[in-house]
């Protein structure tokens, strides 16, 4: 049976690891290597690091960081921010990456994702979905190009894909692109509720079910965790394959081991608690 992973996402801004509210007023939590070893001797499963400005602030990636982390941890680590062509790729795995996030390049290039599975393979190609609540459909419908009428909003859409670390809205159904990206080949998506994110108030187990059951590829979910209950009700109820989280694991209110072996004795199947050191 295939173990459920924990973990912790480290959002990038000028080379330091902040956190904020639903995208928004963000504060500094650290140091991107000082945060990456120790999640790395706490039994994290993966790290996933986000340069959440990258894109809007049209900077290139953050390859010194890479390099750094990559070298001092040895689990596997997914990078995004700022990616936008099989060059970038290329640095990144090169710079010790495993796997790579793509967000605002998906939508802007769609055959991005197609081009960069077939050449790299689609294990290492991670589609981000950064999705908010729908509030007005008729207003968002006018933004969508002719090339993604397929997947645009309708009158019954729930969420919708934003781009540019949350800034712009895309007209695009976020359950329609999930479907969308998994066809062309991405490996996994990570899918980001802006509503929950940083309120620590839980998932939005909804939307991870509608997302999960409509593709056939891994969903990592990510955008609220406040305690341990929150990661099993996204494993067991949204039927996501791991939980991503930042804000309780920074603030090191709680930790990875307390929570796997919370997990474990709810019956959901963790990497093997022996291998992790308590107190972490």
């Amino acid at each position: 049976m295939l173990t459920k992973r924990i973990i912790p996402c480290l959002d990038i801004d000028m080379g330091r690891v902040v956190k904020g509210v639903s995208f928004v007023d963000l504060y500094d939590a650290g140091d991107p290597a000082e945060l990456a070893d120790y999640y790395n001797r706490a039994g994290a499963d993966e790290l996933v690091f986000l340069d959440i400005t990258a894109s809007s602030g049209n900077r290139e990636i953050i390859l010194d960081v890479v390099k750094s982390v990559s070298e001092t941890v040895f689990i596997p680590l997914t990078v995004g921010g700022g990616v936008r062509s099989l060059e970038d790729i290329r640095r990144l795995l090169h710079a010790g990456a495993d796997k790579v996030s793509i967000n605002t390049s998906a939508v802007q290039n769609p055959n991005l994702i197609k081009e960069c599975s077939k050449f790299f393979g689609s294990q290492c190609i991670v589609v981000a979905i950064d999705a908010r609540s729908v509030k007005n459909n008729s207003n968002n419908q006018n933004q969508i190009s002719p090339k993604f009428s397929a997947v645009s909003l309708d009158e019954h859409s729930k969420w919708e894909v934003f781009t540019h670390g949350g800034r712009n809205p895309t007209g695009i159904d976020a359950v329609k692109w999930s479907k969308f990206m998994s066809d062309l080949g991405a490996g996994e998506l990570l899918v980001t509720s802006m509503d929950q994110d940083g309120h620590q108030s839980g998932y939005d187990i909804q939307q991870l079910f509608e997302i999960s059951t409509s593709v056939q590829i891994p969903v990592i979910a990510s955008g609220g965790a406040g305690e341990y209950q929150h990661l099993y009700d996204a494993l067991k109820n949204g039927l996501a394959d791991a939980v991503l989280a930042a804000s309780i694991f920074h603030n090191k209110t709680h930790s990875i081991f307390a929570a796997k072996k919370y997990l474990s004795d709810l019956g959901i199947p963790v990497r093997p608690l022996e291998y992790l050191e308590d107190g972490e």
